[in-house]
């Protein structure tokens, strides 16, 4: 068995449990799609094209709220903010890598594959191979995302009623399971709190702008913090990522 394919096994395992989770998050969507008379082309082409799950599902709801274009485009662009901060925690461990290959990394970049696979990278061995076991994660969880997208589509056509059956709280537990570790680092702390508290402040403002505002706050909170909290020693140490990667490839 090829390294690769040891890795790619790897990132699956480990994808396994967050997978079990997304399922339903995946049923739920396709039936949104489905409740709101919508095309199945239009459920593939945001799954496939966007792979992103929050903003599919604040999208869908604004659509179906009649919410203006560019209020759609501006909401789920600060949803999604909240990657900028995966970015830029990830990219010392792949500026090694072509820049195709970093492109198609940064697609595959959600909530889920960040938190299987970030820890893994507090080995220094781990980050010459760690892109494989990155892909591993992402195109299990993007192939089981359009799949699930598809039979919500087709069994909300046939079960009526079903995007009511509360399937959104497997979102909710997702999330939970997926932030909870990281709740000890302080910028990640300010940026769920300062979200949360935002967005429960704001929910009566018109056209979900409460969403722009409470993931703009949290993203800032948690940038501007992690800024702060940055040492220039450890900085340092970060920035010898490549440097040490050259030297295992040596060993």
């Amino acid at each position: 068995m090829s390294d690769f394919v040891k890795n790619y096994k790897k990132g699956f395992i480990a994808s396994i449990p967050m997978m079990v989770g997304g399922m339903p998050f995946g049923l739920l969507f396709g039936s949104l799609v489905s409740a709101n008379d919508l095309p199945i082309w239009v459920a593939i082409a945001m799954s496939s094209l966007v792979y992103a799950g929050s903003a599919q599902f604040v999208a869908i709801g604004m659509i179906a709220l009649g919410a203006p274009v560019w209020v759609i485009i501006l909401t789920t662009f600060f949803v999604n903010l909240r990657h900028l901060l995966y970015s830029a925690d990830l990219v010392k461990f792949v500026k090694h890598l072509p820049i195709r290959l970093r492109l198609f990394l940064g697609f595959g970049l959600i909530d889920e594959t960040y938190a299987a696979v970030r820890p893994m990278y507090q080995d220094k061995a781990f980050v010459l191979k760690g892109h494989q076991v990155y892909i591993g994660s992402f195109l299990s969880f993007y192939i089981m995302w359009n799949i699930t997208t598809i039979v919500g589509v087709l069994a909300g056509e046939l079960i009526p009623g079903m995007s009511e059956w509360g399937l959104e709280f497997a979102m909710v537990a997702t999330f939970i399971g997926i932030i909870s570790p990281y709740l000890k680092n302080v910028p990640y702390t300010l940026a769920f709190v300062g979200a949360g508290f935002s967005s429960i402040v704001l929910i009566d403002l018109p056209n979900q702008l409460g969403l722009v505002v409470a993931a703009l706050v949290g993203v800032t909170l948690g940038s501007v913090s992690e800024l702060l909290l940055k040492r220039p020693k450890n900085q340092n140490n970060k920035n010898d990522v490549a440097d040490e990667m050259i030297e295992l490839e040596k060993e």
